[in-house]
């Protein structure tokens, strides 16, 4: 139950600090939405959930004139009802009936993109469109359950393709992973998060009182789940640094070296730092896991890729030891929707690792697993996934809603088929302008970083103050004006709406912005909020010096 009620006023929330400072940031966030609505003639401005206020149109267009064409094609059947009743799709003769449905919607928004997608998936990716317009079609009526549960077979081919072009694998590598990456299609990254846990718990490749690595910081829920007594993991945390634009030095990975740590999470662009690991944190990572650790499971979440410059991900370094989570959510502003994936190579570190374990335990596991297989030492761990995430005796009606595959699919078509980047373009050059909209409204001149996504921001409080009015007053300030005061005054005050830095394991006094879901003019709103507040607390600090 939250300690502190709606009718409290500022100083029986901070009696209540102590409290508040156990909670998940994002459970902090609901506190502070509600004492940023106390004024109800005041707007607030709630920068603390990164749900992003843009979307992709074209896509989005695209997914309705497929669903004319699905439906035209349902309608072909049972006439004789009338409109009570439709069917399947034919997969016989669909390409014929799709361009004449082109010919008849061409003038409206979507239908050119969705035959330019058709050609695309046949002239370039060399499928059959036909193929294609079938398991589309089938998805969009949601006739069928998802066949395979894991993904839809094309669906797994073009979005396979996709995630190696935004994972930086290049053009020779990327074909070759793509070739060898399996996907499971899942309800979002937080879909994934819950499946892998369970999973690898199940398979007792993570058992209670080992030891996993997390870098850190990152976003809260890596930090909060192997603590809840179903896990039950000895967190060892590896530190990137902010002196060093939030990269992880050589030491702090040399921590991954130790036999102990099963497995390694990290979160990249980083989640609250939005910054991406340069190719020298890759390389050093690489030497480790080759050199000592090829035992060593990798669980990287790589959600904000698509917002960093030349982004490269640690699948595309160690695919084999590594496992990755995408979503859809934020790039394509579809967080609604529930789109992610689960990427594993087909040669991977955990098949093996499953393959070791001792006879007792690979008994127990046939026994899990005897109702979907006779062969289950032989069952791959994404199919164990996909089984674990039915609680094994459901895994027939196991997958992600073919609905959601279908529009997943339209998504990844739109970025591979925009070779200009447009759309890309258009999304960064809005994070960038609100990055300087936030600086612009405290006055100060933007911190830049070529490794930033300008997804989110993090505000350190010392270091503003120390910019805007010197060492000895940013000392002072972080000391009058503790940084859980400071979230509560500004939505207390000014309904503005911010997330501690400390519940994603940030050190320093911080408040993450994010720079997704607001106008850009807002921005300038948060940053003169912040501005007056310091400036109150400057005043403050030169009375107590008599001056």
């Amino acid at each position: 139950m939250n300690p502190v009620k709606e009718k409290d006023d500022l100083e029986s929330v901070l009696k209540n600090l102590k409290k508040l400072e156990e909670l998940s940031p994002f459970e902090f966030k609901e506190l502070l939405i509600r004492l940023a609505k106390r004024k109800s003639e005041r707007m607030m401005l709630n920068a603390g959930r990164g749900n992003p206020n843009f979307l992709a149109l074209v896509p989005r267009y695209a997914y309705l004139q497929l669903g004319k064409f699905a439906l035209s094609e349902a309608e072909r059947h049972f006439g004789y009802m009338g409109d009570l009743i439709g069917g399947h799709s034919d997969r016989e003769g669909i390409e014929a009936r799709f361009e004449i449905f082109v010919r008849n919607h061409w003038n409206e928004r979507g239908t050119a993109f969705l035959n330019s997608a058709v050609s695309y998936v046949r002239d370039y990716l060399g499928f059959s469109a036909g193929d294609f317009l079938h398991e589309m079609v089938q998805g969009y009526l949601g006739c069928d359950y998802p066949s395979p549960p894991r993904m839809l077979p094309l669906a797994e081919k073009i979005v396979a393709r996709y995630l190696m072009k935004e994972m930086g694998a290049g053009y020779d590598l990327g074909y070759s992973l793509v070739d060898e990456t399996q996907l499971f299609a899942v309800e979002g990254g937080t879909g994934a998060m819950a499946y892998l846990f369970e999973s690898l718990k199940a398979n007792h490749l993570l058992n209670p009182g080992d030891k996993i690595a997390i870098a850190v910081p990152i976003f809260s829920p890596y930090l909060e789940i192997p603590k809840l007594d179903t896990y039950r993991l000895e967190i060892i945390e590896v530190r990137a640094k902010e002196e060093l634009g939030y990269q992880i030095p050589d030491e702090e990975l040399e921590k991954l070296r130790d036999p102990e740590i099963k497995a390694f999470f990290l979160v990249n662009p980083g989640n609250p730092t939005s910054v991406k690991l340069e190719d020298g944190v890759l390389e050093k990572l690489r030497e480790i896991v080759e050199g000592d650790r090829n035992d060593l499971i990798i669980i990287t979440d790589d959600v904000y890729a698509t917002f960093a410059d030349d982004f490269k991900s640690v699948y595309t370094v160690l695919p084999h030891n590594t496992i990755l989570v995408y979503s859809f959510s934020k790039y394509f502003g579809a967080t609604g929707w529930r789109l992610g994936v689960i990427a594993l190579h087909e040669d991977n570190v955990v098949d093996r690792l499953i393959r070791e374990l001792p006879e007792e335990i690979q008994e127990e596991l046939e026994r899990r697993y005897a109702p979907i297989t006779p062969n289950a030492r032989e069952l791959k761990f994404i199919d164990r996934l996909v089984a674990d995430s039915r609680n094994v005796a459901l895994r027939h009606t196991a997958g992600l809603s073919t609905p959601q595959q279908v529009q997943m699919v339209l998504f990844a078509l739109y970025a591979l088929m925009d070779e200009q980047e447009k759309y890309k373009n258009a999304v960064k050059h809005v994070l960038r302008r609100r990055y300087r909209a936030l600086y612009r409204g405290l006055g100060l001149e933007p911190e830049e970083n070529p490794n930033l996504t300008y997804y989110y921001t993090l505000l350190d409080t010392e270091k503003l103050a120390e910019r805007l009015y010197g060492k000895e007053f940013a000392e002072w300030f972080i000391k009058a004006l503790p940084i859980e005061e400071f979230i509560v005054r500004l939505a207390l005050d000014a309904g503005v709406v911010l997330l501690p830095g400390k519940g994603f394991e940030v050190l320093h006094p911080s408040v993450r912005v994010s720079l997704a879901n607001l106008r850009e003019i807002d921005y300038i709103k948060i940053g003169q909020t912040i501005r007056r507040l310091i400036d109150e607390y400057y005043k403050k600090f030169k009375e107590s010096k008599g001056e």
